[in-house]
């Protein structure tokens, strides 16, 4: 059994917080050059040319690469042959949090209540936490900033085992159409598919995590991804909105065992401030 403090877990997360806003990663980095040389539309490559000048700005002078630098949300994979001391892991992980956004100047976006005084906290926190319990003696933090834009043109359906196929692609397609440029195209559109409906919307946002480029490992999935991805470019809704070819970097698709009456699809957006860092304690 190893054991380990909570407050490195708090540093660590200060630190992720700070570094994922300000540094793009790199798999979207190269997807947004590759789509340079690939966008059709003029103004197209020059608003992505654009989109890459703000980040290595950002990357240069550790300034964040969007105003809406978003909610935190944590996915922690711990260790069952972890023993945490020192205090209470969530707390530990809010205290992260809101040291990462006060010392990183990055703005807070978190509301006391949903729908009534809607204060803002001062703080970001709480944060959004995922844990899993896995093998082994160590800790994996993965920290994603969510923006408002992008997850607000999120959607979930609760289709029918019928519908099957194209009846998941209508869906995809209807969404993306629909949110235009209010993601802040390009975007990285995440799918879950089966589960239960808070599974299916998990694994949706876990799928924004993959490498771009990287497909699902079942070579039928693969295969709806490239297809979603092409016919999502041929809606011509371009960057930001403007028109064009590049309107998705990536489509990525998670699936998961369902009952047999149900057939969930979670599509869960993300803009091109693809942005998540990580690190295993």
């Amino acid at each position: 059994m190893r054991e380990i403090n909570v407050d490195v877990i708090t540093n660590v997360v200060e630190k992720l917080c700070i570094e994922s806003n300000y540094y793009l990663p790199e798999d979207v980095k190269e997807a947004l050059e590759d789509a340079v040389k690939k966008e059709e539309s003029s103004l197209g490559k020059e608003i992505l040319l654009d989109i890459l000048n703000n980040q290595e700005i950002a990357r240069r002078n550790n300034v964040p690469i969007c105003q809406d630098t978003g909610l935190a949300v944590v996915f922690l994979e711990l260790g069952q042959d972890v023993r945490l001391v020192g205090g209470d892991l969530n707390e530990a992980i809010d205290e992260g949090v809101r040291r990462g956004y006060k010392n990183g100047y990055l703005r807070k976006s978190s509301v006391d209540d949903p729908f009534m005084v809607r204060k803002n906290k001062g703080d970001n926190t709480p944060a959004i936490i995922h844990t899993t319990i896995v093998k082994g003696d160590k800790i994996k933090i993965i920290l994603a900033p969510k923006g408002g834009g992008s997850e607000n043109m999120s959607a979930l359906a609760m289709l029918k085992p019928s519908d099957g196929v194209e009846g998941i692609k209508k869906f995809v397609l209807d969404t993306v159409d629909k949110a235009g440029s209010n993601p802040c195209p390009p975007i990285i559109v995440g799918i879950g598919i089966g589960g239960t409906i808070e599974k299916t919307t998990l694994i949706a946002k876990k799928a924004l995590l993959r490498t771009i480029g990287e497909y699902n490992s079942n070579p039928v999935v693969a295969n709806l991804e490239k297809e979603l991805l092409e016919e999502i470019n041929n809606l011509g809704i371009g960057p930001q909105g403007f028109g064009g070819r590049m309107t998705a970097l990536a489509v990525n698709i998670e699936t998961f065992p369902a009952h047999i009456a149900s057939m969930p699809v979670a599509i869960n957006i993300q803009c091109h401030a693809a942005r998540h860092k990580e690190a295993i304690i």
